[in-house]
């Protein structure tokens, strides 16, 4: 574990009556700014405790604030209570509750995997009710869509690692009225372009051995013809959850610190993937 300067457990109160767990990590005495991370784990497994890692590794990269806390997971608590919860974390950010009421600089919000979509569905939500946005948002390897049969779910189906059968066994679990992925703050990629137009600056990522990959490939091309200049770095050779696999993946050590690249050149990278799968 990198070494933090301080962590603070603390508790946030759902829209449920449900207790959040919170826990803000401190990288150095200079930390400024704060980012939410929301942790994945296809909307019914994981914690705070599992992403301790690479939410401090995210923490000294940006020398920022972490806040990490364990949202309600399906299939007992369906959708929308994890993105319920995740509108109470940000709530008591925007009010300053406990802990974060001495915090100064920009306010983002992260997530991996399944918490990149609640990060992004929390986002257009915010947008819907006008209510105060992040400055920016973070989103690694996010699933965006209920497409099983996008590009990269057709050459990853098997996997290694994540497979298709998995995604869908973890869609059912958090959708079982499959009517709710019609919804943006489900699927987002099927927000209206007005909504898209008014995200704050988005930084995504993807792994190429990903049945998710064509997720934020689909997504940054809608930003990018929409005139947006979010940025997009696609890491090849790597796995779903690459950024867990500090201990063993020097790619995961360095993925935080990454510059992003322009989207033209890693829909040159998606592109050239498919040909070489179709050949």
């Amino acid at each position: 574990m990198p070494p933090l300067v301080s962590a603070v457990n603390f508790e946030v109160d759902g829209a449920a009556g449900n207790a959040i767990a919170c826990r803000l990590i401190t990288p150095s005495k200079d930390a400024h700014g704060l980012i939410v991370f929301v942790h994945g784990g296809g909307w019914a497994f994981c914690s705070r405790g599992t992403h301790e890692h690479a939410a401090r590794v995210l923490a000294v990269a940006a020398n920022a604030h972490i806040l990490t806390f364990d949202y309600r997971l399906a299939p007992e608590h369906p959708y929308p209570a994890g993105l319920d919860d995740c509108a109470a974390v940000w709530n008591a950010v925007l009010v300053g509750e406990g802990p974060l009421r001495e915090l100064e600089g920009p306010r983002a919000i992260a997530g991996d995997s399944a918490g990149a979509n609640l990060a992004l569905a929390l986002m257009l939500r915010l947008i819907e009710a006008g209510a105060t946005l992040p400055d920016a948002g973070l989103l690694f390897y996010g699933v965006y869509d209920d497409n099983f049969q996008s590009r990269s779910y057709v050459d990853c189906a098997d996997g290694p690692g994540l497979t298709r059968a998995k995604m869908m066994r973890y869609w059912d679990l958090y959708t079982p009225d499959k009517s709710d992925r019609e919804s943006p703050f489900v699927s987002p990629l099927k927000a209206e372009d007005a909504a898209l137009l008014k995200l704050p600056p988005l930084y995504l990522n993807a792994a190429a051995i990903d049945p998710l990959r064509s997720d934020t490939a689909n997504f940054v091309h809608r930003l990018s013809v929409l005139g947006r200049h979010d940025r997009y770095r696609l890491f090849p050779g790597v796995v779903h959850g690459f950024m867990q696999m500090n201990s063993v993946l020097a790619e995961a050590r360095t993925a935080a610190r990454r510059r992003p690249t322009p989207f033209g050149i890693c829909g040159q990278i998606e592109s050239h993937l498919n040909r070489v799968k179709r050949r």
